[in-house]
């Protein structure tokens, strides 16, 4: 940091197990790839490529290597896995993520259906190849799952081999855990929370006000995904205390 501050919560230091920040990359420049590293890789942990943008980014592999040289984990949204699973080219999108150099790897199933035992295997195979995060929830609104099923989709999804799982949102964080009004769903946060611990779920908040209800919730090292290039050191900052809305939450009570 750049001076000193008393009553600083401590964050995780990288490579960070918990307290993760991982960014959308929704169709950075190489430029502003690079630029983003600049001031940003002290804290981010890793780098969503969005949903299919990979296929239509000119010069990917060398956006990848900026990537790369900030020793910044890279991976391609969870649609892209969809995309290939779909047209029956499953062992495409590995050798894909092979010729890339992309070890991390996302499994979904928010905009096809897939038997829940056969993306299990699908996540245990991948398992073998890197790093698998495995998203849970549905991109459609009008899906509704129950908070029992949400934990029994993680536990299951977690013991076949992901590193995490992750709480489904969208981009603009309105469906999934959240109501279409951006409103977090405490009811079903708080259930899951009471079988699924914290530091292997990655929470998709891309409102201010998600970010805000995580770290009030569970702490400045909660894991928080889909943010916003732009947000990364106000969202750095509010983690520990010094944004307006979290500004008291760490001092000494007098």
């Amino acid at each position: 940091m750049n001076f000193n501050l008393s009553q600083i919560p401590e964050r995780t230091a990288k490579p960070r197990k918990n307290g993760i920040t991982m960014v959308m990359d929704k169709g950075l420049s190489i430029e502003e790839s690079r630029n983003l590293m600049s001031v940003g890789a002290p804290h981010i942990d890793v780098v969503k490529l969005g949903f299919g943008t990979s296929f239509v980014t000119p010069n990917l592999r060398e956006k990848l290597e900026v990537y790369r040289s900030f020793d910044m984990p890279v991976y391609f949204g969870g649609t892209l896995f969809e995309a290939f699973l779909i047209r029956g080219q499953f062992e495409d999108y590995i050798q894909v993520c092979k010729d890339f150099g992309v070890s991390y790897m996302e499994v979904s199933d928010g905009s096809i259906t897939i038997d829940h035992n056969e993306k299990c295997k699908y996540i245990e195979i991948l398992s073998k190849h890197g790093v698998v995060l495995s998203e849970v929830g549905s991109k459609d609104a009008a899906t509704i799952i129950p908070p029992y099923k949400w934990i029994e989709l993680m536990r299951a999804e977690l013991n076949a081999g992901s590193a995490y799982v992750i709480a489904e949102a969208r981009e603009a964080g309105n469906v999934g855990i959240y109501r279409g009004t951006g409103e977090v769903r405490e009811g079903l946060v708080q259930e899951i929370l009471t079988q699924i611990p914290a530091e292997n779920i990655i929470w998709e908040a891309p409102q201010k006000a998600q970010q805000l209800y995580f770290l009030q919730l569970i702490g400045c090292n909660v894991n928080l995904g889909n943010i916003a290039p732009s947000e990364i050191i106000a969202l750095e900052a509010m983690r520990i205390g010094l944004r307006g809305d979290t500004f008291t939450m760490y001092l000494d009570k007098k």
